[in-house]
Parts: structure tokens; sequence; C-alpha cells
């Protein structure tokens, strides 16, 4: 039988890092080598060179991937194709309520770059990519996620501090510099009484909000044993700022 924990709050530290788009069968996909039960790939899954060819010659997934390069389309526009199978056309297109095929990657990289729809249908395998494997033969892995939005990096990670992208679908540079009003974790830990960190390289994402409580960083160096939130941001640019 379970004991009752001895404090309240058993979990005393929460870490979130937050990387670059990257699909969960590209990552992570053929760790299902290893444990069945992942949701992951076996090879069999495909994607046509033209969604509108019944005779186009289909590409499979493959497990040769050596580097993130280069990028896939990951905008509005482009990952609508990607899920739809037809280019996203501001004029006549709506959003459609029919379940998306997933057979629009390929064409949409090849649109891209010819021959990049390869490249797409590709994953690592986990001795690739070693932290990864180490994490997941140690802890949990959750193979249902989605990302929030759709979209670029921003939007999402809008959703990542605040729950909203406030209607956010692609980088607003001008949003971006003035910086959005809507309220974050971390405002709301603050009122909870609950401490947080926020550890960058180059710039921290947080800075994209007009937070009224900015004193509240000035407690990222308090490294008192209380429940707190870790929260990493990674280096986005080859910027010259260490």
């Amino acid at each position: 039988m379970d004991t009752e924990p001895t404090t309240p709050h058993p979990i005393k530290t929460i870490v979130v890092l937050v990387q670059e788009n990257r699909s969960f069968d590209h990552m992570l996909g053929w760790f299902k080598l290893l444990n069945p039960e992942i949701n992951g790939v076996t090879g069999s899954e495909s994607n046509p060179v033209s969604t509108s060819d019944a005779n186009s010659t289909p590409i499979f997934f493959n497990s040769t991937s050596t580097f993130i390069d280069p990028d896939p389309g990951h905008s509005f526009d482009a990952i609508y194709e990607q899920l739809y199978g037809q280019p996203w056309n501001n004029n006549t297109n709506t959003f459609t309520t029919s379940l998306p095929s997933m057979q629009g990657f390929v064409q949409n990289a090849e649109r891209i770059k010819s021959g990049m729809g390869e490249t797409v249908m590709n994953g690592f395998k986990p001795e690739m990519v070693p932290v990864f494997k180490e994490l997941i033969s140690e802890f949990a892995v959750c193979d249902r996620w989605f990302a929030s939005v759709p979209t670029l990096t921003q939007p999402n990670r809008l959703f990542v501090h605040s729950a909203t992208s406030y209607g956010e679908t692609a980088n607003d540079s001008k949003m971006l510099i003035e910086g959005y009003p809507q309220k974050t974790i971390f405002d709301s830990l603050d009122e909870s009484g609950f401490s947080f960190g926020i550890y960058y390289q180059s710039v921290p994402s947080t800075l994209l909000y007009r937070m009224e409580k900015w004193r509240i960083l000035k407690r990222m160096m308090n490294l008192e044993n209380k429940e707190r939130l870790e929260e990493f941001s990674p280096h986005y640019f080859q910027l010259l700022v260490h």
C-alpha cells in the first residue's frame, strides 16, 4: 500500500526544456525498436511526391537522419499542406472539418527544395541521439503530443508560457518587440508563492511579454529549497552574445 507523502508537495522541482519544432517521429519514432509500446514508426509509413497524382512514387520513412538541417517548412501555410495534402490558398481555403491525411509532407518539402522529400521522411536511430536514449530508458515517454498551433516557433512558445498565442499564427516582429499583454505561468507561480528560474543562452523568450511584475525575475538567483519551475530557452541564433 502506498504511504502518504511526508510533505504536502512531494514534487519539488519541475524542469521544462523547450526545443525547436520537430516531430515525434523524426526525433523519437525509431525508439519503438527499443520499446514496442511507444507509438513510433516501423518504416512502412510513406508519402507520395504528389498528392494529386495517383501513380506518384511513394517515399517511405527511413532511419538515416544525421543532422537536423535543412529545415522543413513549419509556417502555417506549409503545415497545412503537410497535414491535408493540398497547398493553402488565402483566397479560397477555409479550415476543413475532415481528418488530415498526413500525406503532404513530401510534396511540401519538394516545393521548398528538390530532393528534400527524402530528408523529411527520416528519423534518428536511438544511438544517434544518446541523450534522448538515456532519458527514454529511465523515464516515461508521452507519444501523443501535438503543437498548440500548427505554425512557427514563437506562437507555440506563447502557448507554453501563457496558454494562448494571442491569436498569432506567425512570428509578428512588431508584437515581439512591443511585448504581449497576457498573463504568464510565471505570474501565476509568483502569486501562488512558488519560485522559478529562467535559464537561457542568448535571449529569454519571456522577454516577449509585458510582464508587470518584472521584480519577480530578481528571484531567479534565489536557490532556496522550495517548489520551483525551471524553464530553459535555447540558443536561437549564431549571435555573438555569450
